[in-house]
């Protein structure tokens, strides 16, 4: 079974190309994207929704809140449910804040979206042991 992963994206770019690098990696497939806050909670939160990892930019839309309000929102969640953070500003204090605020990783767009997407893989790969 693929893992299903959501996407908390405001630039539809970033998005399309995000969703386009996991379903090459094979066992994983989006679920599902929002742009605000407020939509990526509800969705999170909807039991009628399956997802096994989140992955949560920090900037939004203007006015649509922030990724560090998605991940307050879930910070209670099952431990099987992963949430990373794929930012432009990782810098040490937003990883710190990230990682207390209850994500799992803290990666940075300009550098590190491979090593997300290699997190994304070995997920994958210990969900099909099951």
């Amino acid at each position: 079974m693929a893992l299903k992963a959501f996407i908390v994206e405001d630039q539809p770019a970033v998005k399309d190309s995000l969703a386009e690098a996991l379903s090459e990696l094979g066992s994983i497939e989006t679920a599902g994207w929002a742009a605000t806050e407020k939509a990526a909670i509800r969705w999170l939160r909807d039991p009628a929704n399956r997802w096994d990892i989140a992955i949560v930019d920090l900037v939004l839309e203007p006015g649509g809140g922030s990724g560090f309000g998605v991940l307050q929102a879930l910070r209670e969640r099952p431990v099987t449910r992963k949430m990373v953070v794929l930012t432009g500003s990782a810098n040490p204090q937003v990883r710190r804040h990230c990682e207390d605020m209850g994500a799992d990783g803290v990666f940075d767009k300009a550098m590190e979206t491979e090593a997300m997407l290699d997190y994304c893989v070995a997920l994958a790969r210990a969900a099909g042991g099951h």
